[in-house]
């Protein structure tokens, strides 16, 4: 029970703002496509559309078409899929993920801005060149995520000097507890808690305020609960992001099989791995990564060109991730790679994201919406 004397802060987003400060973190593939973007907005958060092979959702789709045909059908239905979401958003704010690690990122925001995106959040790597790729796009609003001061700072020095701008906010992903990819060189230090919410967030606030920038600070990786929420904004954070939660909701738009494997997992079954883009990654044990630990996978070549640096690709290491993201997605628990929060053994059951929303706020003071400048 959180005091009802605390009251929701309201999050400012370049000029979005939605009722509630909670993002709904972007999942691929397909884990938070058009649907689960469009129920999270209408219930007055962030709705995010996951950028990376949403090509996977449509019948015709054929790993084996080739980079260049695959890249052409996701740029299409990334489109689409926007617009899908606008119009279930009840005039709420729709964001895209796009990871700088893919092969077609530069693509990817430029899509994603014509679309009529509100929001793009970009990490897997640092988004330096973010403000020219979405040049054109004054509404849009560009918010890196970083997992250090560091890594914010290099990002705000770049933009400012080159493009004249500043983010129109910073996503802080904690790699201790986040899920799927994390900003972290190794799994060592993807375990360092200097990289953990409560050193970096507060640093960040404080380094944003003594530098004279106004900027939102949005903490992401282990959100759960209101309590989370409330400890977030202790901190200084103005909202939070969160994921697993939300990829367990009839509104996700992954498969029901997907979402029995989170039901299912236990706090033993979380694991980290060495994803083929080189970064390391939080994911369920299924039986693709016990053949990963166990040194048994059967070496296959790259099929999608995703990824800008790819073991797979390269060293012929590892997995093709997008063959082991589309069997997740579609249910194939043999063969997926389940990416996942490290609070996924909290999950218990399937639910709609309105009662998640209404659940995660309704200890707080609510604010009057405001018209965002």
């Amino acid at each position: 029970m959180i005091d009802k004397k605390i009251e929701l802060p309201l999050l400012t987003i370049g000029k979005h703002q939605p009722k509630y400060p909670i993002i709904q973190g972007g999942m691929g593939i397909m884990v938070s496509g058009p649907r689960l973007a469009g129920a999270v907005a209408a219930a007055g958060g962030i709705g995010t559309i996951a950028s990376v092979g949403l090509a996977a959702s449509s019948p015709d789709f054929d790993m084996g078409s080739g980079s260049k045909n695959i890249d052409n059908q996701n740029h299409k239905i990334l489109s689409q899929y926007i617009k899908e979401a606008k119009e279930t958003s009840n005039g709420g704010v729709i964001a895209v993920n796009c990871m700088c690690a893919l092969s077609d990122y530069d693509q990817l925001v430029r899509t994603s801005c014509e679309a009529g995106a509100d929001i793009i959040i970009s990490g897997a790597g640092l988004p330096l060149k973010l403000p020219q790729l979405a040049e054109g796009y004054p509404d849009t609003a560009l918010v890196p995520i970083v997992s250090s001061v560091k890594a914010a700072g290099l990002i705000l020095n770049r933009w400012l000097k080159h493009y004249g701008r500043l983010p129109d906010a910073f996503v802080v992903e904690t790699p201790n507890t986040a899920g799927g990819h994390l900003g972290a060189r190794d799994q060592e230090q993807a375990m360092d808690e200097n990289l953990s919410l409560k050193e970096v967030v507060p640093a960040l606030v404080k380094y944003l305020k003594e530098l004279g920038h106004n900027i939102p600070v949005i903490s992401a990786g282990g959100i759960w609960d209101g309590k989370d929420i409330k400890d977030a904004l202790e901190m200084g954070a103005s909202g939070v992001q969160m994921g697993t939660r939300f990829a367990a909701t009839e509104e996700g738009d992954a498969s029901d099989r997907f979402k029995q494997a989170y039901i299912d997992a236990e706090e033993k079954d979380v694991v980290l791995i060495k994803s083929p883009c080189g970064l390391p990654g939080r994911a369920i044990m299924s039986p693709l990564i016990e053949r990963y630990f166990s040194g048994a996978l059967e070496k296959v070549g790259c099929r999608a060109g995703c990824l800008s640096h790819c073991l797979c690709r390269l060293q012929h290491e590892t997995f093709c991730i997008a063959d082991a993201l589309v069997s997740a997605y579609k249910g194939d628990w043999e063969n997926g790679l389940f990416f996942c929060g490290s609070n996924v053994s909290q999950v218990k059951s399937i639910g709609k994201v309105k009662d998640l929303i209404r659940e995660l706020v309704e200890d707080f003071r609510l604010p009057e919406l405001k018209t965002a400048h």
